[in-house]
């Protein structure tokens, strides 16, 4: 099945544009794959006042990436119906936002959310898409998997650790148990940041993977159909300063292919 990225550049192929997918993959293989302690540093140099960034704004242009990056895996003639489970941190704030802009993509979106926070940031995330009548649920619905073409994992993100919580331990447990293609967030919840899947109860391999700024060491042990990175907004100095060596992206595209 060919995505429709792919039949883009098929259509389009030209010298100059032969040359920058060679650059694109070229630099993706070189690319730094952050560690846990990396990752969460990232995101406190990035609201550092020399660099003027509020994570309101990381997570309106990470969740962009997300919906776009979906928008070349699963074509909107035939996977037209996605379920996104957030979680309670960052990680379901950028599912939130994923699916505004799937909905104003032509999607039909449904969250699943079991554990809403009280901040005033996901809370604002939450009515922008109770206000485009966007389905919120609190639990996965009996025959979920009959109703939705694809999941969308965002339930935890780099920052976890320690053991899957309810009502999240049975949630991921039917996720993995329900056949729908999977498309993680950043990680694929409930995987060591650094060693990938080595807990038997985290979210199986997904079909798609979309990394945020920059690949976590536990994407290193993708083998799913899609790796994506996003979240096209890291300013020179801290790729810089992490050796990052990020891939170019591809003309206003805020998510690029990297395997």
């Amino acid at each position: 099945e060919v995505e429709s990225s792919m039949i883009k550049v098929s259509l389009c192929t030209t010298p100059t544009t032969k040359a920058r997918l060679y650059h694109t993959r070229m630099s993706a293989t070189n690319i730094k794959y952050l560690n846990q302690e990396e990752s969460k540093q990232f995101d406190v140099d990035m609201m550092a006042e020399n660099e003027g960034w509020e994570v309101e704004q990381m997570m309106e242009l990470a969740g962009l990436s997300v919906a776009e990056a979906i928008y070349n895996v699963f074509p909107l003639d035939k996977y037209p119906r996605p379920l996104i489970v957030c979680g309670p941190g960052n990680n379901g704030g950028d599912g939130l936002v994923a699916a505004r802009h799937l909905l104003h993509f032509g999607y039909k979106p449904t969250l699943v959310y079991p554990k809403p926070t009280t901040k005033q940031l996901f809370l604002g995330l939450l009515k922008q898409c109770q206000s485009l009548q966007i389905p919120v649920l609190d639990q996965l619905q009996e025959g979920y998997e009959k109703k939705y073409d694809f999941v969308v994992d965002a339930i935890f993100g780099f920052s976890f650790s320690g053991a899957i919580r309810a009502p999240f331990d049975e949630i991921i447990k039917s996720l993995n148990k329900s056949g729908l293609p999977i498309a993680a967030v950043d990680i694929p919840s409930g995987w060591d940041v650094e060693k990938g899947n080595i807990n038997a109860d985290s979210i199986g391999m997904p079909h798609l993977l979309v990394s945020l700024t920059a690949p976590k060491l536990c994407a290193k042990s993708f083998t799913g159909e899609h790796h994506y990175l996003g979240g096209r907004f890291v300013p020179p100095s801290l790729e810089k300063k992490y050796e990052l060596n990020l891939p170019k992206y591809p003309g206003p595209s805020s998510c690029v292919k990297i395997n």
